[in-house]
């Protein structure tokens, strides 16, 4: 998160009420970048924000105003993404006050489900995980991949990668697309995004809107010891994903295999 400049923090500032002791908010600039929505972009840093307890609960904003000129966007933008998150139970706006961070737990929709992990913490918080993408490789699809995903033309795309939380690697996925749907998704693992399914919805227009999962319990394999640090050969999580676009077209197999020594598996997308 870039800061802005002392001239747009102090701006910001001004508006912030007292709020358990809070500072104000530091600021980036969102003048240029991504495609998605300016208000889009807002929103997901005010959340992220708040889901890390960088802005804890309590805390009271700086006025629109202030926001829209420490982000360097309009007044409108800003009040659209917070409207959003007042809707979601992040802030709560307050006569005399002004709007204020809830401390309230969110809702899991699909976007905290793909921007956050699904291990949490024991004490219920959200784990931002990291993702360490091992291999991409394109291939031939087989027929139960034809017909699971649909295809029409072309063959698969295969993607390796490990999840790491908390400074551990914690879990790893094995996905499959079909390399129609995404024809300039990059092949080496270092140009891969972070955020593979915001991705989709900014290069291909693809919105994952549904997700199915089969979850089950299993013996770590010999590769699951090694990619997780394991000392010895214990239990892990397994989970069987299809996620759905929003036509309803199968777009993603997964395959995820997970250590739950400290974290808990934590699923309430709504």
């Amino acid at each position: 998160m870039p800061p802005v400049n002392a001239k747009k923090a102090s701006s910001a500032a001004a508006g912030t009420g007292n709020g358990a002791g809070a500072s104000a908010p530091v600021l980036p600039n969102f003048g240029a970048g991504e495609a998605a929505p300016l208000y889009e972009r807002v929103k997901r840093h005010m959340s992220e924000a708040i889901l890390v307890g960088e802005w804890p609960p309590g805390m009271v904003l700086p006025s629109e105003t202030a926001l829209a000129q420490g982000f360097g966007i309009a007044v409108g933008t800003v009040r659209r993404a917070m409207s959003d998150l007042v809707a979601e139970g992040l802030l709560s706006r307050r006569r005399k006050t002004g709007t204020v961070v809830t401390g309230r737990t969110p809702h899991h929709s699909l976007r905290f489900f793909f921007q956050y992990f699904r291990l949490h913490r024991a004490d219920g918080s959200l784990v931002k995980s990291t993702s360490q993408f091992l291999s991409i490789k394109a291939r031939p699809a087989t027929a139960e991949e034809i017909e699971r995903l649909q295809i029409s033309t072309g063959g698969i795309v295969a993607i390796h990668r490990i999840r790491h939380a908390d400074g551990r690697p914690v879990m790893h996925d094995k996905l499959l697309l079909a390399e129609e749907r995404v024809p300039d998704l990059p092949r080496e693992p270092e140009a891969l995004p972070a955020l593979l399914y915001l991705h989709l919805l900014e290069q291909y227009g693809i919105r994952i809107s549904a997700v199915r999962e089969q979850i089950t319990a299993d013996l770590a394999s010999a590769e699951d010891m090694a990619l997780l640090d394991l000392p010895e050969r214990q239990a892990v999580l397994t989970i069987d994903e299809v996620a759905y676009d929003q036509a309803g077209v199968p777009t993603i197999l997964g395959w995820h295999r997970a250590t739950t020594a400290s974290h808990a598996y934590v699923n309430e997308v709504r």
